[in-house]
């Protein structure tokens, strides 16, 4: 990987994995920080499809083993790349294989959270977005990324 921050390309992938009723989530280390399913730009991957089998790869060592497309969409949402202001999603229901490895670059941990831990993840973003979370506690304590809290809303999560 180069040192070279890429621009932008807008199409990002995510990736829900369940394992006895509870979701696969990555703590980002970089902005945009938060709880968040695995998830990453599609750049160079060649497809939605094969970018959503590297960056689970990527981010948290396990291997898909079946992808299908749950939703997808636009959303506002800024990233840390030249121009991440938005980016058209698509979410795929993953079936994967393996341990959890996180990646030591881009995760501060990653593991299975249940609906109700998702939950009070959850009422943290509230919180945030209504001013009572400071950035900087933000940053050290978050709660779901506040784009994946859109799309949990939307998912019926939570």
């Amino acid at each position: 990987m180069s040192s070279k921050v890429e621009k932008c390309d807008h199409a990002s992938v995510g990736m829900f994995v369940w394992r006895d009723d509870h979701l696969l989530l990555i703590e980002r280390k970089e902005f945009p920080f938060g709880f968040a399913p695995p998830a990453g730009h599609v750049d160079n991957h060649g497809s939605y499809e094969k970018a959503a089998e590297n960056e689970l790869k990527e981010e948290v060592g396990l291997r898909s083993v079946s992808l299908s497309l749950m939703i997808e969409g636009c959303k506002e949402n800024i990233c840390r790349r030249p121009g991440g202001t938005w980016h058209h999603w698509r979410i795929y229901r993953v079936e994967a294989q393996g341990n959890i490895q996180r990646s030591r670059t881009e995760t501060r941990r990653a593991g299975w959270y249940s609906l109700e831990e998702i939950k009070s993840l959850s009422d943290k973003t509230v919180q945030y977005l209504n001013g009572g979370i400071s950035n900087e506690n933000w940053r050290m304590d978050p709660g779901i990324e506040t784009v994946w809290y859109e799309w949990f809303r939307e998912l019926k999560i939570i």
